[in-house]
């Protein structure tokens, strides 16, 4: 991984629920059209648009379907007006779709917030005495999940958050990186330099979990495989990047790149560098002020060190998602 995160890259592939791209296949017909996605997200991506209610035989228009507490403590997916059950149908539908995505090399996932097939979290469940409670999965996505835990996934609706919406592009990013290393084949070099790429992503989330990481590779315990150790890194590497920055740990992040220009900088830039990761730490700038200052050193001082880290460029800066955190 070279220079500054400008490199041209090619699309990524993001699985999505296919009404989120305006596409027609809703129970009433319609669609949710989600504008960041087509047009913001959407040059950046190769979406695979997936319907699972569609490509299990349901048609458009079609009646509704909703999850059932089974009263015996699980979950059924049905059709209220028919009676039909879908629980099976779908489940085993999903399994084999997700083994095929997969296999196509999917970088993260888009779903549609409240579905019974796709939402990922707080969707209806109806009991037996048809009172709903939102603790339910759709069926779906409990696939998705569980058969695919490293892959980053979101909800189109919690992406309306900014910090949501930056912490998970930056993960389908940081996936990707990871998916190209096992492609050219993870050895303790190989990982030794994608940890220290992404040290500071990975501090700005927990410097604990960040620890962790580079303590397993720096064991690299006795008589294991590097596919073992890069399966038990990623492991760990995705349960840190699921974390939410906050705004202390971007400014103890900040203030540690910060140490490794600020010697080589006279004292006016020092203070003014200073002022600036302060600013951010007392709400008054975005993320992106601090970071171009910090982008601005790293090259006019040419510090090898900070060329790579991620956490200055985790994604590409036309998406403006450092503007809004």
């Amino acid at each position: 991984m070279t220079g500054p995160r400008r490199e041209a890259i090619e699309p990524l592939r993001l699985g999505v629920s296919s009404c989120l791209l305006g596409q027609k296949v809703r129970y009433d017909g319609g669609h949710k059209h989600d504008r960041f996605l087509t047009d913001v997200l959407g040059p950046y991506v190769k979406w695979v648009p997936v319907c699972p209610e569609v490509e299990i035989g349901l048609g458009t228009p079609r009646p509704t379907i909703r999850l059932e507490a089974d009263g015996m403590g699980g979950v059924r997916l049905v059709m209220p007006s028919t009676g039909e059950e879908l629980t099976g149908r779908m489940g085993r539908y999903a399994e084999e779709r997700v083994r095929r995505l997969a296999a196509a090399g999917l970088s993260g996932y888009i779903l549609k917030k409240d579905s019974p097939s796709c939402g990922m979290e707080r969707v209806k469940v109806w009991d037996p005495n048809g009172v709903p409670a939102r603790n339910g999965v759709g069926t779906y996505a409990e696939a998705l999940l569980r058969l695919w835990p490293e892959l980053p996934v979101e909800e189109e609706g919690r992406l309306n958050d900014a910090r949501l919406r930056e912490n998970f592009i930056a993960r389908i990013f940081a996936y990707r990186r990871w998916q190209e290393l096992v492609r050219e084949g993870p050895d303790r070099t190989a990982l030794m330099e994608f940890h220290a790429a992404h040290k500071f992503l990975l501090m700005s989330r927990s410097q604990a979990g960040m620890r962790r990481l580079g303590r397993l590779l720096g064991a690299w315990p006795k008589g294991r495989s590097a596919g073992e150790v890069a399966a038990e890194y990623l492991d760990g590497f995705t349960e840190v990047m699921r974390r939410v920055a906050t705004r202390r740990n971007h400014t103890n992040t900040l203030r540690h790149v910060a140490g490794y220009v600020s010697e080589a900088i006279d004292a006016a830039d020092r203070a003014e560098l200073t002022e600036a990761i302060d600013d951010y730490h007392a709400g008054l700038v975005p993320l992106i002020v601090p970071i171009t200052l910090l982008r601005h050193y790293v090259r006019k001082q040419d510090v090898a060190y900070l060329r790579d880290q991620v956490y200055l460029w985790p994604h590409p800066h036309e998406l403006m998602l450092l503007n809004h955190v």
